[in-house]
């Protein structure tokens, strides 16, 4: 989907109608499609009906348009990494975390208006309508100010805030109804998490405080970039920051062996420091929140709206996963497992073998004595087939707590990146230095 100028329906009765609009289109096209097999003696099966290219363009095509949760809700959802869902939705999920489309001008200005008072152009010597990254919440605009400062920002969409209850209620129920989640899977604890973060995100001060943390956390690491918050023209609905020259962190798919290798390095050691150092982990690894800067070689960190605090129990059955992973010790790693709530103690053995057989294969892999190859695919594939296995059988994980669902979706979406940058790391030296 290609980003374009789109009002934002700000309103409740709008968005509702947006999605009983969509719901309306998606079920008629079942229908057509349903009397079609019919006539041909066909037995149509839900699924089939529901996840037809059409329908699957018309879902993704309109909760783009609504942004907010509507957008939203659906990542929060998958983790990022996709493992929990079919890839019917996961399909759906992936068009959604493309650059969204943006407020025009005029919807632009009246935001504005509303956040610094109606003569707030006179602070700058330059502010560009066309923003430079578009996302679920909101969009963010480089200015340059009369002093000659340059600032990144970012802007919310009206009515995100007051629209999260009634949108994720809303996708909620489109995903509970659609017959894809694995049966006796219960989707509410994740429906009242994703709220509880949708709300912290469309907190700016709140996500300008936890950016003024992280830079005392990283204070001195000169690995890494974080912009400057500029306290005078933040608000709860716009977060300004000192604007940071990079590329995108993809970029570097084309950098020679070792940069790919040193930056992917730094950034496993940054997760590593942040579950069992600093207990306070940014938790949304979309690539558009890591950039990189060619001139010093330094990572650029981005977007703290997701930053989530841990409690002291989190790190401590992950280390005693890791250490049980770096001895080998199977049973060691399964009594991990269950205390973090990947397994439950009434989990079908079988059910429970073919998940360690899963933990197994990563640790063994990531966590040998020579530099892991990210890029080569293997064991995503074995996973997959793993996964595929277990889904086949029905195996309904059990609920996972919050924290561990945050972290995972750290540890995968940076595993993603590695392998996107085809890193190679010496994964096993890192553990060690933290466990």
């Amino acid at each position: 989907m290609a980003s374009r100028p789109l009002s934002v329906p700000s309103g409740s009765l709008s968005r509702l109608a947006r999605i009983g609009s969509m719901t309306t289109a998606v079920g008629a096209n079942m229908a057509l499609n349903g009397a079609k097999q019919w006539t041909r003696g066909e037995a149509p099966a839900f699924r089939d009906l529901l996840m037809t290219p059409g329908n699957i363009k018309r879902i993704a095509d309109d909760l783009a348009r609504l942004r907010g949760a509507a957008m939203k809700v659906g990542q929060l959802l998958s983790m990022e990494s996709g493992e929990m869902l079919p890839p019917e939705l996961a399909e759906i999920l992936g068009r959604l975390r493309a650059d969204a489309d943006f407020m025009p001008p005029k919807q632009l200005k009246r935001v504005l208006n509303d956040a610094w008072g109606p003569g707030w152009l006179g602070q700058f010597h330059r502010f560009d309508v066309q923003p430079i990254a578009a996302a679920s919440i909101g969009q963010v605009h480089r200015a340059t100010t009369k002093d000659g400062r340059t600032l990144a920002i970012k802007v919310q969409y009206p009515g995100v805030a007051r629209s999260i209850d009634a949108d994720v209620t809303n996708v909620g129920a489109l995903v509970k109804v659609s017959g894809l989640m694995p049966k006796g899977f219960d989707i509410g604890p994740y429906l009242v998490e994703a709220r509880k973060q949708l709300h912290q995100e469309a907190d700016y001060l709140r996500e300008s405080a936890c950016l003024a943390e992280f830079r005392d956390l990283l204070a001195g690491d000169d690995r890494f970039i974080l912009p400057e918050l500029e306290p005078d023209l933040t608000r709860q609905t716009v977060l300004a920051m000192s604007f940071v020259p990079s590329e995108p962190i993809e970029s570097l798919n084309t950098a020679p062996q070792d940069v790919r290798d040193r930056v992917m390095a730094e950034m496993f050691e940054l997760l590593l420091r942040e579950l069992f150092e600093f207990g306070v982990m940014q938790t949304d690894p979309n690539f558009a929140n890591f950039r990189y800067d060619p001139e010093t070689g330094r990572i650029v960190l981005l977007d703290f709206g997701a930053v989530r605090r841990f409690e002291p129990w989190v790190a401590e059955r992950y280390r005693m996963l890791v250490r049980a992973g770096l001895a080998g010790d199977r049973q060691g790693m399964q009594d991990a497992a269950t205390g973090i709530g990947f397994l439950a103690e009434d989990t079908d053995a079988r059910h429970a073998g073919m998940v360690m057989d899963m933990i197994d294969l990563v640790f063994g892999s990531i966590l040998s004595g020579a530099d892991f190859d990210f890029g080569s695919g293997d064991l995503s594939r074995q996973l997959n087939q793993l996964g595929a296995r277990l889904a086949a059988e029905d195996f309904v994980p059990p609920p996972v707590p919050m924290d561990i669902l945050f972290l995972q979706r750290k540890v995968a979406g940076t595993f993603l990146l590695a392998n996107r940058l085809s890193a190679r790391v010496l994964v096993r030296a890192l553990a060690e230095r933290f466990v």
